[in-house]
């Protein structure tokens, strides 16, 4: 999964071919969570 930003220890991960809806990772030490967006179009 490519890392898209790292600071203050967090890890900001997104694959771009995932399932919907649009998402991303984000890691601190071995903690995650999976962050929904929804795009105002």
């Amino acid at each position: 999964m490519p890392e898209v930003s790292r600071f203050y220890g967090i890890v900001i991960k997104i694959f771009y071919d995932d399932h919907n809806p649009p998402h991303f990772h984000a890691e601190y030490g071995e903690h995650e969570v999976l962050v929904t967006y929804f795009p105002h179009i």
